[in-house]
């Protein structure tokens, strides 16, 4: 048997938890949640690095990877103006940082990520906060 029935306990409330916060979030409070995503992972990788543990550096830079794409592939890059088109170059940037990290061995661009990415994800933040909540149905 895999999946949530084969997962301790405490790991089965964690997942269901967040698959609920998921669910019930509103677009921009996804993004927020990719950010932070992308941020722990970027904790992950920048700590397994400092102790040699490539299995969980790759896993950990890989996630960051397909967070990265992930926000990338959402821009509408015809009606999102400038913004969009600048945030595509900076998650390219991103991209290509993260691989970086993974050819040179070194948490440098690691670190590099993370600051671009820390003020974006309050920039995110501040805007899902003073956000108007949708309207229910």
């Amino acid at each position: 048997m895999t999946g949530a029935a084969t997962m301790p306990r405490p790991a089965r409330a964690a997942t269901q938890y967040m698959h609920t916060q998921v669910r019930s979030s509103t677009p921009l409070e996804l993004v927020v949640l990719l950010y932070d995503a992308a941020l722990a992972s970027a904790a992950t990788a920048r700590d397994a690095m400092t102790r040699k543990d490539i299995p969980t550096r790759r896993a950990a830079l890989s996630r960051m990877l397909a967070i990265i794409a992930e926000l990338q592939n959402t821009l509408d890059l015809e009606g999102g103006g400038q913004i969009a088109k600048d945030l595509d170059a900076l998650y390219a940037w991103l991209t290509s940082r993260l691989l970086d990290a993974t050819v040179q061995q070194s948490a440098r661009p690691i670190d590099d990520a993370v600051r671009v990415l820390k003020p974006l994800r309050d920039a995110w933040k501040t805007i899902a906060t003073e956000s108007p909540a949708p309207a229910q149905p």
